[in-house]
């Protein structure tokens, strides 16, 4: 086994990597640019090493020499299936914790793997995979296959590039976005045609091969629960799936078929009736790989390693044992109501549910750290394992009510909404679940009068804690004026809090009695106490029902936790301030970015919803469109140019002659 190990990525995968190698006694070296100087991720590690770029090959070969490390584990992304990293890795005698170069260039070009995968005789989805790209060429293809049909990358994953194009008319605007974007993501803008499946299901299995020509696999996960074709809820094993042992066997052909060595992932997209098709292989560690884990007990970087170090498999294939179901939910900083939009910002406050047997937290984010637009807004993975899917989807609905994330936008809410609704609890897995109940997963609640309870007890609390301090700060610390019971002259004692929820305002009286204090809400009062324990969570006593709740501040905000819900409430100033006109103004970034492509042009008339300009942020594109009619006042930036958040993109103003 090796003696140190260079982790060559960051995030949670990073971290998750160091646990492993810590429990096997092999010391670890991090690498970190200059925005992760202070990442959990350097800090997991036993030393660390900066360089520019986690996607330099020199570097990161130049780190692992300087610091003697024997092996190099790339985690997923950035460089883990760069066949000419591993090739580098190979040059300069460092073990690559991976497959050969060989077999990750074979799979990495997708419509190569499908020719290879078609000579294994593993069925494929009807298409054309072949090396001509000229535009009309693959619209006759198009038509050919029939539509709907998918347009994939050849050279990427994780979803992005995918178009699903329904009609002929549509065809020609996906293509150049597709290869737009696989351009920008992949440097190669080589696409693939794939007929469309309505209700696919994403099905991958979990293979390992060794050096000893051993192959076997780990199970299938079900990775159906999906936007803007990326994976957010996966379990493991797929639910209602009676094909196991055939996906299985075409499996192992796939990693034969390429001598493979090390975890691998063989991706299919399977019908409602099982019937399945390879879509590709990817040669690295899943992002889902702890369900896997949580189902056989096993270690998936430990066989890496030990396979890397040219061990045999630790298990023969009968051997590999199941137990239970287990699911992952992905927590990321976006906002799911903004078509899941990533966001931006400091993590302010930060609580998990407590870890054990059946419930496992995989992060790489600390109270404090800085969710930039740099990479992956990946905030944690919270993992649940249950004796069955239904214990398991308990357990996942509990400690999803359990995570407290403030300063960030998140997806949790998103989250408790799909794991609580009748179609995933019904397993009715496809990768349309969240668009076909788009409008129950973003039917956003009415704000229980309990957080706003919390939140006026809380603000309470913090106005009496900053006039203690004042007291005793000033000359005279008992004067009246510092009080904040709400006392006035003729009039009933009542302080009025005003909450904006979003874009709802809700007007809370505290109203001060000698019998206590009684709070108002949407007209009807209500007995309030309370205190604050020693968890800095709050005990709240609302007429004859107590509970716990967690307030947070942050500036003029407060992040009210309770009972599963949370909501950021504004505290407003009571003078309101004048409305604005609409109908004009300007399209702001929504975060920092680079411009694509502009649509328009001063001086034309656009129509609300009509796409204006497209912006790459996080390696996604986000199509800003106008919120309302008007004409085109000025473009303020050209395709290539680099914006920042809030910067002022397109001025509108209103059309004078609709």
């Amino acid at each position: 086994m090796f003696a140190k190990i260079l982790i060559a990525n960051r995030g949670e995968i990073a971290c998750r990597v160091a646990r492993t190698a810590r429990r096997l006694g092999i010391a670890t070296v991090a690498v970190y640019a200059d925005a992760d100087r202070a990442a959990l991720h350097v800090r997991s590690a036993d030393e660390a090493r900066r360089i520019e770029n986690y996607l330099d090959i020199a570097a990161v070969i130049a780190a692992a020499r300087a610091t003697r490390t024997q092996a190099i584990h790339p985690g997923y992304g950035f460089l883990s299936e760069n066949a000419e990293f591993a090739a580098a890795c190979r040059a300069a005698g460092i073990v690559f914790v991976g497959p050969t170069p060989e077999a990750i260039a074979a799979m990495g070009d997708k419509a190569a793997a499908k020719q290879l995968m078609e000579k294994a005789r593993v069925p494929l989805v009807p298409g054309y995979h072949g090396e001509k790209q000229d535009a009309a060429f693959l619209e006759k293809e198009a038509q050919r296959i029939g539509f709907p049909v998918l347009i994939k990358p050849s050279a990427g994953g994780g979803g992005k590039g995918m178009r699903a194009v329904h009609d002929r008319p549509s065809f020609a605007a996906a293509l150049e976005a597709s290869k737009r974007e696989a351009k920008s993501a992949f440097g190669d803008d080589r696409v693939l045609i794939e007929r469309y499946l309505e209700r696919p299901r994403h099905i991958e299995m979990q293979v390992f091969g060794d050096t000893h020509g051993n192959v076997v696999h780990l199970f299938e996960r079900d990775c159906s629960v999906q936007r803007r074709h990326q994976k957010v809820i996966e379990e493991a094993p797929a639910p209602n799936f009676l094909r196991r042992r055939e996906m299985a066997a075409a499996a192992i052909a796939a990693a034969k078929a390429i001598q493979y060595t090390g975890a691998g992932t063989v991706e299919f997209i399977a019908e409602q009736d099982g019937t399945f098709y390879f879509m590709e292989m990817n040669t690295r560690l899943q992002v889902e790989h702890p369900v896997t884990e949580m189902i056989t007990g096993l270690d998936l970087v430990e066989w890496q390693l030990r396979v890397a170090a040219g061990e045999r498999l630790p298990l023969l294939q009968d051997e590999v044992p199941i137990r239970g179901h287990a699911i992952e939910a992905r927590i990321y900083a976006e906002d799911a109501e903004r078509n899941f939009l990533p966001a931006t910002g400091r993590v302010a406050h930060l609580r998990f549910p407590d870890e054990s047997d059946h419930i496992r937290i995989d992060t790489g984010v600390q109270e404090g750290t800085e969710i930039t637009p740099w990479y992956d807004p990946m905030i944690a993975k919270l993992v649940v394992r249950g004796a069955d899917r239904a214990r398991a989807l308990a357990r996942m609905r509990q400690a999803l009510a359990e995570v407290e994330i403030a300063g960030v936008t998140t997806n949790v809410r998103f989250l408790c909404a799909v794991v609580s609704s009748r179609a995933f609890g019904a397993a009715e897995l496809d990768t349309g679940l969240i668009e076909r109940n788009r409008e129950t997963l973003f039917n956003r609640k009415p704000i229980p009068y309990e957080l706003l309870a919390a939140a006026a007890l809380a603000e309470l609390f913090e106005e009496e804690r900053t006039a203690r301090d004042r007291a005793a700060a000033s000359g005279d610390p008992y004067s009246p004026w510092h009080r904040v019971d709400g006392w006035r002259l003729n009039e009933e004692s009542h302080h009025d809090l005003v909450f904006s929820d979003g874009d709802i305002t809700h007007t809370v009286r505290l109203l001060f009695f000698e019998s206590g204090l009684r709070v108002a809400i949407d007209g009807k009062a209500h007995a309030l106490s309370g205190a604050r324990l020693p968890d800095g969570q709050l005990m709240v006593y609302l007429d004859d029902r107590a509970f716990h709740a967690r307030a947070v501040r942050e500036a003029r905000d407060w992040h009210v936790f309770c009972e599963g819900e949370h909501r950021r409430l504004c505290l407003k100033e009571e003078l309101p301030g004048g409305d604005t006109d609409s109908a004009s103004g300007s399209l702001a970034a929504p975060m920092p970015g680079k411009v694509i492509k502009v649509i328009t042009e001063a001086g034309a008339k656009v129509s609300k919803g009509q796409a204006l300009l497209i912006l790459e942020a996080m390696k996604m594109e986000h199509t800003i469109t106008a919120p309302a009619d008007g004409v085109v006042k000025e473009v303020h930036y050209r395709a290539g140019e680099q914006v920042l958040e809030g910067a002022e993109l397109i001025s509108l103003e209103p059309n004078e002659n609709p």
